[in-house]
């Protein structure tokens, strides 16, 4: 039996590529210079396309699905990291590394790839083990690598288990992107709504003076009028 090939996967993602869907793409995830997403490539493949496309080569090789990782078209990309979630459960400590190496190597670089697979990764395999790696990644000057340490610890979350992500949001507190105000809110959002709302109130009422608007508004958004009132109306 012929093993797939990561050129057989690019060749049934380019399949679905679209030229004004691309054109869209890359306004939409902000590619031009000086943007976060400058310079990255899309051919136009929107996510449940790929996610097919990933069916079709659920067994392809971690070798391949490096070669995807270190493409230049975010489609590939996208489709890499789908597979390595899908693969997580047959060889974790693998596909962590794996994972981890591409996070530094800049490859895991943009907010969509982040979100669909730091948790299911990162996130999942630290369940049980030490997590200063996460803490090294949200004091990394690269907005990417911040944005994997605050997602991954979503997974932790789900779990009842609030006090990294706490620890993490502490550290991001006064970051200047909004990626990053984004993300902490809505982690400290999720721990009101998943955890305990007293664990949200109570960061809040520690820091909303200090907290960038953007991630104040994002994290208080399942609170209650008033208190939503309360927050706002003290941080300005």
């Amino acid at each position: 039996m012929t093993m797939m090939s990561a050129q057989e996967v690019i060749s049934a993602l380019q399949a679905h590529a679209n030229a004004k869907d691309a054109v869209f793409l890359q306004r939409f995830f902000k590619t031009a210079e000086g943007q976060y997403g400058a310079d990255d490539v899309f051919i136009g493949v929107r996510v449940p396309a790929t996610r097919a496309v990933c069916k079709r080569f659920k067994d392809l090789p971690l070798g391949e699905i490096e070669k995807l990782l270190a493409s230049d078209i975010h489609e590939c990309r996208v489709a890499a990291v789908i597979m390595l979630v899908s693969q997580f459960a047959r060889a974790p400590k693998e596909i962590y590394d794996i994972y981890l190496k591409n996070v530094y190597a800049g490859r895991i670089n943009n907010w969509d790839i982040v979100d669909i697979s730091a948790e299911f990764i990162i996130g999942e395999y630290l369940k049980d083990k030490p997590r200063d790696i996460l803490f090294e990644l949200a004091k990394s000057k690269s907005v990417w690598q911040r944005r994997v340490a605050m997602l991954s610890a979503f997974q932790f979350v789900k779990s009842g288990d609030a006090s990294t992500t706490l620890a993490l949001a502490e550290i991001l507190l006064h970051d200047s992107h909004d990626l990053i105000q984004k993300a902490v809110g809505w982690m400290l959002r999720e721990i009101g709504k998943r955890c305990d709302e007293a664990l949200l109130v109570g960061f809040l009422e520690m820091h909303f003076t200090e907290m960038p608007r953007t991630m104040l508004r994002y994290a208080i958004e399942r609170l209650s009028s008033e208190q939503k009132a309360h927050f706002m109306q003290r941080s300005k």
